[in-house]
């Protein structure tokens, strides 16, 4: 289990004057590619890149290379499911959403600070499944759609990355290639707990299943946590579709082996379709750069996975206008379910009770509708039915009379 993590750095309390050199301290150098892979028929995964400075998002040249300007830059992997178009739909909601809720009330002089980013980074993530989530509901050609989403931004050294599924997110310095998300799914619970090997879970039977998605709830545990960059990191997002085909080794040689992102997007996406391309692949590749980046110490902090404490603040609820009435969700596995049980005989019932997705998607979570039945009923008056009765006993009692005579 990952041990507590020291606080980190807190955020910038001054507000950087117009024109000033930290608003273009960090400099990015990105590309994109995703790909159908070789067995799905259509691609239900989605990309985002997107600089919210500029409220421009898309492989454009500006946005592929530059400084991150004061409101910051996103990038987003979501690998949706469901079924037919479901799952397209899904993941395309998805970074639409993370689109316009990030970029929602921005000027081009308005500058974050890092709380801030993180949190309309979560309450971004928190809207988009809510809206599937709804979309799913209302739709019944779509019940059991979902997506899940890793989604990266930074304003300045900070990077700040939430999780919902198991598509993922590396950072690459000086050779070195660390996870710095954790999947949310059956099978890295069970390494977790102790019960199956890295080499144990390659083959495991049932490592499709996660733990949760976007749209099968109305609201989701978005995992927040951070990555202090370095000049010369390399950020990888992807999709399962390419860590699930491609062994570590072998991506870290890729992004080793090619020094432009298009070159190492491409490079990455063969790959995975030459090991099987049993899914779609989604690739994201961002290499940092520029003044506000310190250079990598060869004793400092090592990358890891570290979780983000983001302060709530003064005015924010607990429990926001996300939740819809008249819902009861099947709560997600948590490490004292039984998905966490030591014994052979409780994994095969949790593996049992686990949903499988669809197309290699998440799994479907059911829900019960509280709707209102309406039960029939007479509305004729009290008094009509008591004249009714009395005339029915009145005469049952004169047939009887008759019959005994």
């Amino acid at each position: 289990m990952t041990q507590p993590e020291p606080t980190p750095p807190t955020p910038e309390t001054e507000t950087p004057s117009e024109g000033a050199p930290e608003a273009a301290a960090v400099q990015v150098d990105l590309f994109a590619r995703t790909d159908v892979g070789q067995v799905r028929e259509h691609n239900e995964d989605n990309f985002l890149v997107a600089d919210l400075s500029r409220k421009s998002r898309g492989l454009l040249e500006a946005n592929r290379k530059g400084p991150v300007g004061g409101s910051g830059t996103l990038f987003a992997v979501c690998d949706g499911m469901g079924g037919a178009a479901a799952g397209e739909v899904a993941s395309q909601l998805a970074v639409d959403i993370l689109y316009e809720r990030m970029t929602d009330g921005l000027t081009a002089d308005r500058t974050l600070d890092r709380n801030e980013l993180a949190r309309r980074l979560v309450r971004s993530v928190e809207s988009a499944g809510l809206r599937i989530f709804q979309e799913a509901k209302a739709d019944r050609t779509r019940r059991g759609m979902g997506t899940t989403v890793t989604a990266a931004a930074l304003v300045d050294e900070i990077l700040f990355l939430a999780q919902v599924g198991d598509s993922r997110g590396y950072v690459l310095r000086q050779g070195n290639l660390v996870q710095v998300t954790r999947d949310q799914s059956l099978v890295n619970q069970l390494i977790e707990a102790g019960q199956l090997t890295e080499e144990e879970a390659e083959t495991f039977e049932h490592n499709n299943i996660i733990l949760q998605a976007l749209g099968t709830a109305d609201t989701v545990q978005v995992d927040l946590t951070y990555a202090e960059l370095r000049k010369g990191d390399t950020l990888l997002l992807c999709s399962d579709g390419l860590s699930g085909m491609l062994r570590y080794d072998e991506i870290k040689e890729t992004l080793l082996t090619c020094s432009e992102p298009l070159e190492a997007c491409k490079a990455l996406t063969e790959r995975a379709n030459m090991a099987g391309g049993h899914d779609n692949i989604t690739v994201i590749i961002v290499k940092f750069d520029g003044e506000g980046l310190r250079a990598p110490e060869p004793n400092g902090e090592p990358l890891k996975y570290r979780k983000y404490p983001l302060p709530e603040e003064a005015n924010e609820s607990t429990s926001p206008t996300r939740r819809l009435p008249s819902l009861a969700p099947t709560p997600a596995p948590t490490a004292s379910s039984p998905l966490a049980a030591s014994s052979d005989a409780s994994l095969a019932a949790a593996v049992e009770d686990a949903a499988h997705r669809p197309d290699s998607g998440p799994p479907a979570q059911h829900f019960e509708l509280d709707e209102p039945v309406d039960i029939p009923g007479t509305h004729v008056p009290t008094w009509i039915v008591l004249i009714l009765v009395l005339g029915v006993v009145s005469a049952l009692a004169a047939t009887i009379f008759l019959f005994l005579r």
